[in-house]
């Protein structure tokens, strides 16, 4: 099922401005999510949690403020205060509300929570929000088809906004593998550097991964050597990537 015909399914309950705009943003968030870009993907997940609410708070019936006058806060407790006599179900004034802020709260505090010598917070935080949009955008979808989809259709339909995306990278039993249809030597030693950044990689890890692209040690050997005015060495071969190198292993994600 493509995005338009998932868009159809959330009409009937939720106004099209703002369902449009979820998806765009889920689709966004799950991309990024794949291409191993955490803080895009943390900002994504944070816009798709406001158009959500929007669409909540639009359908509960609450004056939903637009531009800088919107708090995501606000239309959650707004949403929490409803009456139970209001005729608005539960999962839209409490249920959804809550998994709303906690993706939102990680969202808008990405990576102030932790010591980032001992993990990646961006990391660990956008495999914490981009389940639980997910969840959001799956429920939101079974709510407005009510008894005609069941949570794991509803499921199975939010996977597939992003089932056709092709992961850029991908790690088996702590291997790295940078899917690119080109790519050199010093290319994969960039973006290797970069997925463990700010954690230093030995050297001879590095050159193992390069030619588990497909590289001789020699290209390998040399391809680590034509990056280093990227590189920090501390002295034992440990290497981490300085800001230009990172600047670099952006553009080629990008």
């Amino acid at each position: 099922m493509d995005r338009s015909q998932i868009e159809a399914l959330l009409i009937p309950k939720f106004p099209k401005k703002h369902a449009s705009a979820a998806l765009d943003h889920f689709s966004e968030m799950a991309g990024r999510f794949q291409g191993a870009e955490w803080e895009p993907c943390i900002a994504k997940a944070g816009k798709f949690v406001e158009a959500a609410l929007k669409a909540l708070g639009v359908h509960a019936g609450l004056t939903v403020p637009s531009g800088r006058k919107f708090s995501a806060g606000a239309v959650i407790d707004d949403l929490g205060r409803l009456p139970g006599t209001a005729g608005v179900d539960d999962t839209v004034r409490i249920t959804i509300p809550r998994a709303c802020r906690f993706a939102y709260d990680i969202a808008s505090n990405r990576g102030a929570r932790h010591d980032p010598d001992e993990v990646n917070p961006n990391e660990m935080d956008a495999s914490a929000v981009v389940p639980t949009c997910s969840w959001i955008l799956a429920e939101m979808i079974r709510y407005a088809q009510k008894g005609a989809v069941d949570p794991s259709q509803a499921k199975e339909l939010v996977e597939s906004l992003s089932a056709r995306r092709y992961p850029l990278i991908e790690e088996v039993d702590g291997r790295v593998y940078f899917h690119r249809a080109k790519k050199s030597a010093p290319d994969v030693a960039l973006l290797a550097l970069s997925y463990h950044y700010p954690k230093r990689v030995r050297q001879s890890d590095l050159i193992e991964t390069i030619r588990r692209h497909g590289f001789k040690n020699h290209n390998a050997t040399v391809a680590v050597a034509r990056i280093r005015k990227l590189v920090d060495d501390d002295g034992n071969g440990n290497l981490r990537l300085l800001a230009p190198g990172l600047k670099k292993a952006e553009e080629l994600m990008s």
